[in-house]
């Protein structure tokens, strides 16, 4: 994918929200979006070159709504995606594009760490940067009724794309969802957010490790990274706890969680607010996440997922393996669709009904053992489900 820098393409400006409706005949909603797009001004030759070939992709739907590997727990998850091999060939990648790193580090703030590491989980540094036709992936996203909201925007950003010369609709590929390059970037997060790392005077995020770092970067500095600050480190904690302190509804100085006997297994607590992260409760690996951590789910919104990747990070800036721990037996995928749903129907939002622990499923977790007097870790166990 090649791409001018957007800085000097009038055409990268304005992003309104397509209208065309979502589901119904696909033919159909081709015709409409591709309307919205002339009416908003895109040549007629990019929209014919963006529409001709067009076509639903059910690979795509099915990859939607069979994410099964965020069921995982973290200390699962975290395992199946770090490895001796990963790491060693991301410390190797750090050496090999040092000033790369460097200049993300002087332009934005960005640590290299947490750009190695989401480099390593979307792409394995690169090496499998998706197969789904891009063009494709989106338009059939954006036709399905479940996030038209997201998707349908991302179109008229594709279709900016192919104008400025950034994505060829035929030949471009990516993730399922859309994501394009070594980082797997959005269209419209490519043109507002893409960056010229190797000074060639194009954008290219599948073939260039310079400028799919420096894009990164500029994105997570974009979403609030706040430079010269962690985002999560391992602690140790006292077991007696206010166990309902925990989690990342309650943010508190540093300060304030020392006093209570919350210690840091290396280095010394920054004077910052943070939260208490326990992934699999209090007998599992606990952390401080600090406000740059939250700045991650603006780019992968799977609390496992963005856990993992911070932990990955902090590995990869010299920080030893967590702890282990011995966490209580957590709930299978059908126990915790039955633990959604009794919580759902005591009033709490707990989003959809899937069998994965998520934020707001952990805050409401955290409620009701609150209430019936169990240990408050946002941890569901079988005796919480029995209780309830």
């Amino acid at each position: 994918m090649r791409l001018t820098p957007c800085a000097i393409l009038p055409i990268c400006l304005a992003f309104p929200a397509l209208s065309a409706p979502c589901g119904g005949d696909f033919a159909g909603f081709l015709a409409a979006t591709a309307a919205e797009a002339r009416q908003s001004g895109l040549p007629d030759d990019s929209v014919n070159a963006f529409f001709k070939g067009a076509r639903q992709d059910p690979a795509v739907l099915k990859a939607d709504r069979s994410q099964g590997v965020f069921r995982k727990t973290f200390l699962d998850f975290s395992k199946s995606l770090i490895s001796k091999s990963r790491l060693q060939k991301g410390l190797a990648a750090a050496r090999k594009h040092e000033a790369s790193f460097d200049r993300a580090l002087a332009d934005f703030g960005v640590s290299r760490g947490i750009l190695l590491a989401f480099w390593a989980f979307e792409t394995d540094y690169g090496a499998v940067q998706g197969d789904f036709n891009t063009r494709n992936a989106l338009l059939t996203l954006a036709h399905d009724c479940r996030r038209p909201d997201l998707f349908q925007p991302q179109v008229l950003a594709a279709i900016r794309l192919t104008a400025a010369g950034g994505m060829d609709p035929a030949t471009t590929t990516g993730a399922w969802a859309g994501e394009i390059g070594m980082v797997q970037m959005l269209p419209h997060d490519i043109l507002e957010r893409g960056r010229d790392g190797d000074g060639d005077g194009i954008v290219s995020l599948k073939t260039s490790p310079a400028d799919a770092l420096l894009s990164g970067a500029a994105l997570l500095q974009y979403h609030g990274w706040r430079a010269g600050e962690p985002w999560l480190q391992e602690v140790t904690l006292p077991g007696n706890l206010d166990w309902s302190k925990t989690g990342l509804n309650t943010e508190l100085p540093t300060a304030d969680w020392a006093a209570m006997g919350v210690a840091p297994r290396s280095g010394t607590l920054p004077a910052l607010p943070a939260s208490v992260l326990l992934p699999q409760g209090r007998k599992g690996p606990a952390f401080l996440a600090y406000p740059n951590y939250r700045v991650l789910f603006q780019w992968n919104k799977s609390f496992i997922y963005v856990t993992t990747a911070a932990y990955f990070a902090t590995r990869l800036e010299g920080a030893p393996p967590y702890q282990h721990g011995n966490p209580d037996l957590g709930l299978s995928g059908d126990q915790m669709q039955s633990l959604q749903q009794k919580l759902a129907a005591l009033g709490h939002d707990v989003g959809k009904i899937d069998g994965i622990l998520g934020a707001a499923t952990r805050a409401a977790v955290q409620n009701e053992q609150v209430r019936l007097g169990l240990p408050a870790d946002a941890w569901p166990t079988m005796e919480l489900l029995n209780d309830l």
